[in-house]
């Protein structure tokens, strides 16, 4: 197949290109490689698909009404993979217009151009954020999501309600993704996981949220792709009775991907100081503007659909996530700094 994955260069981009590559398709790949982290991190990312005769690289942004129009009147996608987008609960209180510009004029870029060419399939990144504080658990896709706690959650809320119009109005298949803390190797440095981990080698104190009360269903990056990789050929069709919010009439679909397996954050950060072998210093502080205490995905749909559940231990994804950083920041890193080509980096 022929697909266009959105986000290319972030985290769960690079790794979807790279699956989907691995599987024999051609994949065209899309960012607008913007500085919310540092670039050299996405151009890292890059090089691992770079060097496949299958992947083409576009640099461009989805908010660029034109050349997402271009883009998709210049070859047609047997489906489209659409994960870009600016992300982040506490970076969307300081620059919410930063999430007008991607998450509601990008996506609707993208929609339009999914329309016009008649996708087969259009693959969507929502998040676990949408059930805002839910006290129901776990999470299931037909569950109120009416009272996010943050403008990022009401970005991607106001996404799955643009993607069911278009499904409605103009037949486009369309499932929406609900990914639950997503870590692993490549991850974001905004997140727990390389937060914690820089500043623990680092011997600085980390700083540990509503004095460690909160649990997240942390999701290994392999179990995200394998379950996107999974439902891509599994096209939403029309004909529900839409009477759940998860399901409807129209060629529409919501589904979760989480570990099933809410971790306490003072367990996480125990299992992550295993991994590393150094103790932290812990800096205990009140919750945050925008979170949530805890999160657990119901995977009864998607094990339904696929056959499939994320399954990945805490213990091993944060050994491989580790073992990752330090190769970063040892090989990989110093030779983009130094002009070493990426892909000889990249490599490692």
């Amino acid at each position: 197949m022929n697909i266009l994955v959105t986000g290319a260069a972030g985290f769960i981009g690079m790794h979807t290109a790279r699956a989907l590559l691995d599987a024999g398709h051609r994949v065209v790949g899309i960012d607008n490689l913007n500085d919310y982290y540092p670039v050299a991190l996405k151009e890292a990312r890059l090089a691992t698909l770079r060097e496949r005769p299958d992947f083409v690289w576009r640099q461009l942004d989805i908010a660029d009404r034109d050349s997402i129009a271009a883009l998709f009147a210049a070859e047609p996608f047997d489906a489209v993979v659409h994960l870009a987008a600016q992300a982040g609960v506490r970076h969307s209180l300081r620059d919410p217009h930063a999430y007008v510009s991607a998450n509601l004029l990008g996506f609707t870029n993208i929609l339009e151009g999914c329309r016009h060419a008649r996708t087969p399939h259009l693959v969507f990144a929502s998040t676990s954020s949408v059930y805002g504080q839910n006290a129901k658990v776990p999470f299931h896709e037909a569950d109120p999501t009416d009272h996010p706690v943050s403008f990022y959650a009401a970005t991607k809320k106001a996404n799955e309600a643009m993607a069911h119009s278009y499904a409605h109005l103009y037949g486009l298949p369309v499932t929406g993704l609900r990914f639950f803390t997503v870590y692993g190797p490549w991850g974001r440095p905004d997140m727990a996981p390389w937060l914690f981990t820089e500043a623990i080698l680092a011997g600085r104190p980390i700083k540990v949220f509503n004095h460690g009360q909160l649990q997240r269903d942390f999701t290994y990056i392999d179990d995200i792709v394998d379950g996107i990789v999974r439902l891509l050929p599994l096209a939403p069709t029309a004909g529900g009775d839409g009477s759940r919010p998860d399901e409807s009439w129209a060629p529409y679909r919501l589904c979760n991907i989480g570990n099933h397996d809410p971790i306490p954050l003072l367990r996480f950060i125990e299992t992550l100081e295993a991994a590393i072998g150094r103790e932290a210093i812990k800096e205990f502080l009140p919750m945050q503007p925008g979170d949530v205490p805890a999160t657990f995905a119901d995977t009864d749909k998607l094990a339904g659909l696929t056959g499939f559940s994320p399954r990945t231990p805490l213990r091993e994804g944060l050994d491989r996530f580790v073992a990752w950083y330090r190769r970063y920041h040892v090989d990989i890193l110093p030779g983009l700094k130094s002009g070493d080509s990426y892909g000889a980096q990249a490599r490692h």
